[in-house]
């Protein structure tokens, strides 16, 4: 459980460094929901 738990944090410490701005993640968010999109087709 602990495992988990770390890797989750890593993750996540990794995907908000990876966007700096509100305007990174709206793109990231945005592009994410396009995947989904494009996979439900």
């Amino acid at each position: 459980m602990r495992t988990l738990t770390m890797m989750l944090a890593l993750i996540a410490a990794f995907g908000l460094s990876a966007c700096h701005t509100i305007q990174g993640v709206g793109k990231d968010v945005q592009s994410g929901g396009e995947a989904l999109e494009k996979s439900a087709k």
